[in-house]
């Protein structure tokens, strides 16, 4: 019975894994003063079912990485059933160490949420919401533009942003780079909006649908923006 169970779950990630593989975000927190924030990212590779791992460290105000703050990796340990791929993001993030007291990011400040795509929901290229907390009035609109078809696919993508504050005094942001063609990639939605701890930036967590051998990988970014 045990046996036959572990076929199933194994059988069951192969397939689910046969259309390409999905990463699974991790936010890892901002600096104290919101300048830094650091995201992770971990899976299985499609068709070796190796663990991999990725994680980046931005700077806020710069909308850029850190010096050496991409850091990824994959692992030889195939996966076994009923592994989610997560120890490899433990093992990366060891190599992290530095980074983390150098940029002083602090694990339990992961910032205030404004939005999330909840799994199943259909995507909107414009998005409306309130924070109440700090009466602010927030206005999204993601563009987008997909370039050839199949392997050689590409797209790009910029976000507008319109900031009503409670005096209704309107700021307005272009956030990415809407001329940047990234190769592979089929197209982006929004997942998260986060607003940074000291309120002054907001950070997006885009999703990229990319090429992969039999189908798409799912991976993530992070745009972010200074409003205040």
């Amino acid at each position: 019975m045990k046996r036959a169970l572990g076929f199933c779950l194994l059988l069951l990630v192969a397939c689910s894994v046969s259309a390409g593989d999905i990463a699974s975000f991790q936010n890892l927190g901002f600096s104290e003063n919101g300048r830094y924030f650091m995201f992770g990212q971990y899976g299985i590779v499609e068709d070796s079912l190796k663990h991999y791992a990725q994680l980046y460290t931005v700077d806020v105000l710069a909308n850029r990485f850190v010096p050496n703050g991409a850091l990824e990796a994959v692992y030889e340990e195939q996966l076994e059933p009923g592994q989610t791929g997560i120890g490899a993001l433990f093992t990366l993030y060891q190599k992290a160490n530095p980074i983390v007291s150098n940029y002083r990011i602090n694990h339990m400040i992961s910032g205030r949420l404004l939005y999330i795509l909840i799994n199943g929901q259909e995507p909107k290229p414009h998005l409306e919401f309130q924070d109440f907390v700090a009466g602010k009035r927030y206005k999204v609109d993601l563009l987008q533009s997909s370039f050839g078809s199949g392997k050689n696919v590409s797209a790009s993508f910029h976000i507008n942003l319109s900031v009503t504050d409670k005096n209704g005094t309107q700021k307005h942001f272009t956030v990415g780079l809407p001329d940047y063609r990234r190769e592979g990639v089929r197209r982006y939605q929004i997942r998260q909006i986060l607003l940074a701890p000291d309120g002054a930036s907001v950070v997006f967590i885009v999703e990229k649908e990319q090429n992969a051998e039999t189908g798409v990988d799912i991976r993530y970014m992070v745009e972010t923006v200074q409003v205040r």
